[in-house]
C-alpha cells in the first residue's frame, strides 16, 4: 500500500511542487507539461505481459532504457527551450519515480 502511495504521489504530487520551484508564475503550465511526461509509459504497452508486477520498468522498456535516461538528461542541458528542458526533467523524474518503485520491490 505505501509504495502504491508513494509512487501516484510522486506522479502527481511532487511533479506540483517541481512545477512551482521551476515556473511559480506560470504552475499550472508547467504542470501540465510535467504530466505531459507520463505518455513515456506507451512503452508499457507493447510489452509481454503488458504490465508485471515482478518486472522493473527501468532497463526494461524501450522509453525506460539507459539510452533513453542519457538522452533525457542531455535534453535537460542542450535544450534552450525552458518547456523542452521542463519535459526532460520531468522524463527524468518519471525514472527517478519508477527506479524508486524498482528498489522498494527489491527487483
Amino acid at each position: 500500500m505505501w509504495q502504491t502511495l508513494v509512487h501516484y504521489s510522486n506522479h502527481f504530487v511532487v511533479i506540483l511542487l517541481i512545477a512551482w520551484i521551476y515556473s511559480p508564475k506560470q504552475l499550472w503550465k508547467a504542470y501540465l507539461i510535467l504530466l505531459s511526461t507520463m505518455i513515456v509509459d506507451i512503452d508499457h504497452l507493447w510489452a509481454v505481459p503488458v504490465f508485471d508486477p515482478d518486472r522493473c520498468s527501468i532497463g526494461f522498456h524501450t522509453f525506460h532504457s539507459e539510452i533513453a535516461v542519457v538522452i533525457y538528461c542531455l535534453g535537460v542541458f542542450l535544450f534552450k527551450n525552458k518547456w523542452l528542458k521542463l519535459f526532460c526533467i520531468g522524463l527524468l523524474f518519471h525514472m527517478i519515480t519508477d527506479g524508486i518503485d524498482c528498489l522498494w520491490s527489491g527487483i
